[in-house]
């Protein structure tokens, strides 16, 4: 495989990594119910988010309301959203300086400079992987903690959502693709960092000295 499909690869995997941190950061589906009581039948299952939550009821019906005051969420939920809206917005900034500066297109001219762009693209790519799996890790955690907590009551017991789930697979995507970008820029920038010159062979004048036009 080219260094050109690779780069195109890593940029797919990247843009499929941010789509996947969006749609996680949208679905209500942080934290769900946990049904661990004896008597599996239940009314209704609440789910968690980081903007809402809602309460799926046993006939089908939904009904979710958004948080009324930021300042009031629980520290995970504030950190949550802003690390999630800040590699939202990352992403797209990797996105544009990777297409700007890949080998399939004509923004720049090929050297040294092009390779390094793509670099920044990779990197940015990187760095939204580590940041959103912080928020992740948390929730994943606090889920955890309060689920084998004896103190904590059987309602308040919460299980670990899609949401999550869909944030590490996004978060994997981001991090491959971001290493894709950068190790197939790193040895383009490689093979081109020393150029071959050949020189034409000396030939001895009439007089029997070499012509100064055949030096390079």
């Amino acid at each position: 495989m080219t260094s050109a499909a690779v780069e195109i690869l890593g940029l797919g995997l990247g843009i499929l990594g941010w789509v996947g941190v969006i749609l996680a950061c949208g679905l209500p589906m942080w934290q769900v119910s946990a049904f661990i009581d004896v008597n599996i039948v239940v009314a209704q299952t609440i789910w968690e988010g980081l903007w809402m939550n809602c309460v799926v009821q046993s006939t089908g019906q939904m009904q979710c309301k958004v948080y009324d005051s930021i300042l009031a969420l629980r520290p995970e939920v504030q950190a949550g959203r802003a690390l999630t809206v800040i590699v939202a917005l990352l992403g797209l900034v990797a996105l544009m300086v990777t297409v700007v500066g890949a080998q399939c297109t004509n923004c720049i001219r090929p050297g040294k400079m092009k390779s390094r762009i793509v670099i920044a693209g990779g990197t940015i790519y990187i760095l939204c992987g580590v940041l959103v799996l912080v928020p992740l890790c948390w929730f994943a955690n606090i889920v955890i903690s309060d689920f084998y907590d004896p103190s904590v009551p059987s309602s308040q017991k919460r299980e670990m959502g899609a949401a999550l789930y869909i944030g590490w697979a996004a978060t994997a995507l981001l991090l491959f693709g971001g290493c894709l970008i950068c190790c197939c820029s790193c040895s383009q920038r490689d093979e081109t960092s020393f150029p071959v010159k050949y020189s034409a062979p000396r030939r001895p004048t009439s007089n029997g000295e070499y012509d100064k036009k055949n030096y390079v």
